[in-house]
C-alpha cells in the first residue's frame, strides 16, 4: 500500500457514519438496507459511504439476486494492518535499544554512609 493509500484509507475512515458503517461489517456480510438500519442516514447515503469504503479497498461486495452484499476486504484490511503493525515494529524496537543501552551502562557504585 503506497503512501497515499494509507492518507485516503485513513481519511475514509474519519468520517464518524463511515466508520460505522464499515464496523457493522465486522459482524459479516450485509446488504445496503441492512447496513442503513437504525442509522441516522438514507439507504442512497449509506450507499455513497460504501463506495468510499470499496475505494479506500476497506470493502467489497458481490452481487446476491438483485442486491449487493458488502463485506470487509481482508486484502485492503490486511495492508492497513501491516503499515499500523510498522509502528507497533518501530517502538518495541527503540524500547529494545534502550533496554540494551541502560544494561550495557557501567552500574553507578553506592557510597557507603561515612561516620
Amino acid at each position: 500500500m503506497a503512501y497515499s493509500n494509507y492518507a485516503k484509507t485513513l481519511q475514509c475512515l474519519s468520517d464518524p457514519t463511515r466508520r460505522q458503517v464499515f464496523e457493522r461489517l465486522r459482524a459479516g456480510p450485509r446488504s445496503v438496507g441492512a447496513l442503513a438500519r437504525g442509522l441516522p442516514v438514507s439507504r442512497p447515503a449509506v450507499s455513497q459511504h460504501l463506495k468510499a469504503l470499496k475505494n479506500a479497498g476497506l470493502v467489497t461486495h458481490r452481487a446476491e439476486g438483485t442486491r449487493r452484499v458488502y463485506y470487509i476486504d481482508p486484502a485492503g484490511l490486511g495492508e492497513l494492518r501491516r503499515w499500523l503493525d510498522g509502528f507497533w515494529t518501530d517502538a518495541l524496537e527503540s524500547f529494545k535499544s534502550e533496554v540494551a543501552a541502560a544494561n550495557a551502562a557501567p552500574k553507578r557504585k553506592k557510597h557507603e554512609p561515612h561516620d
